[in-house]
This record gives C-alpha cells, structure tokens and sequence, in this order.
C-alpha cells in the first residue's frame, strides 16, 4: 500500500522526554485502505510520544469528522470522531497467546522487532477511527431524507384475499396439499 503521506513515529531518533507528532487523514488515506463506507474524512491525529529509558509510550488523540451514509435514508451523514489511543511499545517477540496479555494498565503493548526504527500509525490511526464510528448510522430524529423516510413508512396493504395471511405466515402453505 503506498500512501503519499507517512505517519511514522522514528522511534530510535526520539530524544528522552516528550516529542510531538501531528498529521491529517483524509478521503484519500481511507481510499488506500480500500474502505468505500467512508466517503469523506477531516482527521487531525496529535501523537504525543514520551520516551524514558527503555520506556517507550504513545499518546495519540484523533479528532474530526467522517462522512459515510445514513443507515435510514442513504444520503451522507457526517459523524464526528473523538478517539483517544494509549500505547507502550516493547521491542522484542510477541509473547503466545495467553502468556501475556496485550494491555499495560489502560494501554494497549505493541510489539516491534528490536531492529525496527520506526512505529508506522497509519494502521493504528484507520483501526481506531473505524472502531469510535457507532454501528447504527443514522441522522438525528427529522433530519432523514423526508422523501426517502416517508416512503420507508409505508406499509404494503394486505388484500381482502389475504384475511388469515396476514395473521398467520404459514396460512399459504395449505394450499399445498
């Protein structure tokens, strides 16, 4: 995958202490991950990377918004995006699972090889941006697309032939036998 922008946290070259790190995502970091429910995007993504000795934490807060479409009426709905992400990094082998969990406190561990330089956060930034968006997608009550909705609300009238289908779903199969 190829991205005009990096989102890469150079770890080794980070001096002790605090350093700062800000990038956009846009529509088009979405379009590189391939994703077509977000139609649009305006992502400020602030990382905030302390290092300490060995120690090595990731404070990433990403805000904004994301334009996808309403569950309801299918016209775009823009959804605002406010996501905190708490990492410590370990260079080293993943332990197998279940030796070790994947939290420290109330961060998640990622784990590098001991020869990787660099955290690349463009896949932490597109997971956690996916993961604050709610399942259900919809506009505010009245502000649906009021064609669309009221075609939505109209339900199909039984005919008078129909007496106990309505009542009962099994009613068309005794004409089976």
């Amino acid at each position: 995958m190829t991205m005009e922008k990096t989102y890469d946290l150079p770890l080794n070259g980070i001096p002790a202490g605090k350093s700062e790190f800000a990038w956009k995502a846009d529509k088009k970091f979405f379009e590189s991950y391939g994703n077509t429910e977000i139609l649009d995007a305006d992502l400020r993504v602030e990382a905030v990377v302390e290092k300490s000795g060995r120690y090595i934490g990731v404070d990433c807060q990403i805000e904004g918004s994301v334009t996808t479409l309403c569950d309801r009426c299918l016209e775009e709905l823009q959804l605002p995006v406010s996501e905190t992400v708490l990492l410590s990094v370990k260079f080293g082998s993943e332990p197998e699972p279940g030796e070790s969990d994947m939290m420290e406190g109330d961060r998640e561990i990622v784990y590098l090889d001991a020869s990787d330089a660099v955290l690349d956060m463009a896949q932490i930034i597109y997971d956690y941006t996916c993961l604050a968006l709610p399942l259900h997608r919809v506009h505010p009550d009245g502000e649906c697309n009021a064609d669309t909705v009221r075609y939505l609300g109209q339900q199909p009238e039984p005919s008078p032939s129909d007496g106990d289908s309505a009542q009962n779903p099994f009613s068309a199969l005794k004409d089976l036998f």
